[in-house]
């Protein structure tokens, strides 16, 4: 992990002695999916190496629930229109429960990492803007107006506004940008001018007023004394809000940036736009939780350089990504990806592949007993044995990705009736016939086996290969088509397999 390694080498050489804080965050203005995961397990490495390298290291992540929500998410009721403009931890969840909008939104982020094993500290903005945490800042700013204000057009290369303040206030529940006038730092209040004109004051040491985000990000930085930050590549870019947070910590607050970790993105599989948890587009983070085991949502995100773009197939790619894990676990033990990847959580993969996994849990009705006994008359006794418990946690997973996101050509249920009227004479007697072969066969045949008896029985039935194997997949799960013929008939109980095979149950 040559990206970790240098980032951490980078982190160490500018910070050599002290505690190291990385801090992530994002607004809890809607559902968290997987993208946003990234900086936070990102976080995660970057402390555990820090750590191994005896170095003591804490990983934040900052709410900004004193947010204004700005648009309605799909997934939350249009009548939310209503409370445009209040800051999120003052908005009721759309749940009807008594936490709050951001707070609704925000467990779910809560509940992966602790299933993820993130050690995180989360750190809301609405409770330290209302106890007065941020007085400093805003002073400074205010004191700054000048300053700010050229290191913001001199980065960005965007003229601001001539009525341009570096705070909001609150007004009638709501975030407004209004006139600033004046401050007064032995009453902590700040004087603005309201929509008629009117000279108001309020109370910057109670949450009343806000810093533009621009300024209230490297204000962060200062007082909480952050020393790296991952952020997604949009913030960035040249000119972008680290370029301008850069020169504000500079010029205002007088102080060194944190170490930049940018990322790029996690886009779904033939998607070119970012996950959006406000459009609704994109895997929301408690249910990848629910269908990947940890290790492999870990490892999706730590075995590239932050600064590739990843792609995510959940229906078609699930198998390789778990068996890629699984080869590495087998072959390369030590590999540093693997440590990173299950250090925090309890292990979940075994060394069986994925789709056979698959496709025994569903010819054992998804019983998981009868997997088990499938497994270990299939060449993974051994592995039974001595993973029980993690085969049988592996399954749970299976069985949510197959209730969520298997494509439906590797989905199927074993039939509970047979009617031979459906089937031609020709089809009967083939399926008779291989009933007559099985019945016969070794305990232990394997697939190839199979394979081959059902082929010894082409020109004999006078049917097409394609023919055979669709009157099979028809008696054994009503498809016309699944699951590798021969290594599916391997697979499955023999008796019950003979009996099916000559049209019996």
């Amino acid at each position: 992990m040559q990206w970790l390694n240098k980032i951490v080498d980078d982190i160490v050489a500018r910070f050599p002695e002290g505690e190291i804080l990385v801090e992530s965050g994002g607004s809890p203005s809607g559902t968290h999916h997987l993208g946003h995961m990234r900086e936070l397990i990102t976080c995660d490495a970057v402390m555990l190496e820090l750590r191994k390298r005896g170095r003591q290291a804490k990983h934040i992540y900052f709410v900004d629930d004193l947010d204004a929500l700005r648009k309605i998410p799909s997934n939350i009721p249009a009548e939310y229109e209503k409370y445009l403009g209040y800051p999120l931890c003052d908005i009721p969840a759309p749940d009807g429960s008594s936490q709050s909008y951001a707070d609704y939104f925000l467990d779910g982020l809560v509940t992966s990492c602790k299933v993820l094993g993130v050690e995180v500290e989360f750190v809301r903005s609405h409770e330290k803007y209302r106890a007065g945490f941020f007085v400093p800042a805003i002073e400074r700013c205010l004191e700054r107006i000048p300053q700010a204000r050229n290191a913001l057009e001199t980065i960005s290369k965007h003229k601001l506004d001539p009525h341009w303040s570096p705070i909001q206030v609150m007004e009638d529940g709501r975030l407004k940008n209004r006139k600033y006038l004046s401050i007064d730092k032995d009453a902590k209040t700040v004087k603005y001018e309201d929509g008629e004109g009117a000279e108001q004051a309020v109370r910057y040491d109670k949450g009343e007023v806000k810093l533009d985000w621009r300024l209230d990000w490297p204000g962060r930085w200062w007082l909480l004394h952050v020393n790296a930050e991952p952020f997604g590549r949009d913030h960035a870019s040249a000119g972008g809000s680290y370029d301008t947070g850069v020169q504000i910590m500079k010029d205002v607050y007088e102080a060194e940036p944190p170490l930049p970790v940018p990322y790029d993105f996690i886009n779904l599989a033939g998607d070119t736009k970012k996950m959006s948890a406000s459009k609704g587009t994109g895997l929301d983070a408690e249910t990848v939780v629910k269908v990947l085991p940890p290790e492999i949502v870990r490892y999706l995100i730590l075995r590239s350089s932050p600064l590739k773009r990843l792609y995510f197939d959940p229906e078609n790619g699930v198998s390789q990504l778990v068996d890629e894990f699984a080869e590495l676990m087998s072959t390369d033990p030590q590999n540093p990806v693997l440590y990173f990847s299950r250090t925090g959580v309890d292990p979940v993969i075994s060394r069986v592949p994925f789709s056979h996994l698959v496709s025994s849990y569903q010819a054992a009705l998804k019983n998981v007993e009868a997997t088990l006994t499938i497994l270990g008359r299939t060449g993974y006794q051994e592995v039974v044995e001595q993973n029980r418990q993690i085969l049988a946690d592996e399954l749970a997973y299976i069985d949510e990705w197959l209730q969520r996101w298997a494509p439906e050509d590797v989905k199927f249920e074993l039939r509970t009736d047979v009617k031979p009227d459906e089937f031609t004479d020709q089809e009967r007697q083939f399926l008779q016939k291989l009933g007559d072969k099985v019945a016969a066969a070794q305990e232990d045949a394997d697939g190839a086996w199979f394979h081959a008896a059902i082929y010894e029985l082409k020109d004999e039935a006078g049917l097409e290969p394609k023919e055979l194997f669709a009157a099979l997949y028809k008696l054994l799960i009503g498809k016309t088509s699944g699951p590798r013929a021969g290594y599916f008939l391997s697979i499955l109980p023999r008796d019950w397999l003979v009996k099916r095979l000559k049209l019996e149950a």
